[in-house]
């Protein structure tokens, strides 16, 4: 067999492991909708960019100090950035409403279509940077996340509009596809 045969061999599956993870997350989700119901509705985008905010600061609290005093770690708080991402991106598409208005089946419908968004965008990125994501460091996944979030407020401050850049949902989507890696190293190792 050829050399580079045998690395392409050897090489992860990245898709069947970014939908390993999303799978889990979506259980998660899907588990929170029987005990909440879709209770997030009536967040603006704008809240859940802090949610986000909240659950990267902590993670790159528990990596700066390396110890965490609450029961839940960083594998925890990524799930959260997958789950509050998609969230985030239903609601610039649906809006937010005053009362909780959508069943658990229209949640669920609506997070599984955002997901294999964030996985079609993975699958052209990774063709594009040759899945340059697997050499960084899970902290740099950290860092980008945040930049990501300081983004999306400066662009929400700007009421959506920007000059040249992608918009709110692009940087959503990026928050999601790093935090899925950062779960993927966590998961199934470097």
């Amino acid at each position: 067999m050829c050399e580079m045969c045998e690395k392409k061999k050897q090489r992860p599956d990245t898709n069947s492991q970014f939908e390993d993870i999303i799978a889990m997350c979506r259980a998660l989700y899907v588990k929170k909708l029987q005990d909440y119901g879709a209770s997030w509705r009536i967040m603006r985008p704008e809240s859940l960019t802090d949610q986000i905010f909240i659950k990267a600061k902590r993670i790159r609290s528990i990596e700066v100090k390396g110890v965490s005093l609450i029961d839940e770690g960083i594998r925890s708080e990524l799930i959260g950035i997958v789950n509050y991402g998609i969230i985030a991106l239903i609601q610039l598409e649906h809006g937010y409403s005053d009362t909780v208005d959508a069943d658990a089946e229209w949640a669920v419908r609506e997070y599984d279509k955002y997901a294999q968004a964030a996985l079609e965008l993975m699958k052209k990125k990774n063709h594009d940077y040759d899945e340059a994501w697997r050499g960084m460091r899970t902290t740099s996944y950290t860092d980008l996340i945040l930049t990501k979030i300081n983004r999306t407020k400066e662009i929400e401050s700007h009421n959506g509009r920007t000059v040249v850049s992608e918009g709110i949902d692009a940087n959503y989507m990026d928050m999601i596809n790093y935090a899925v890696f950062g779960l993927i190293k966590i998961k199934f190792g470097e």
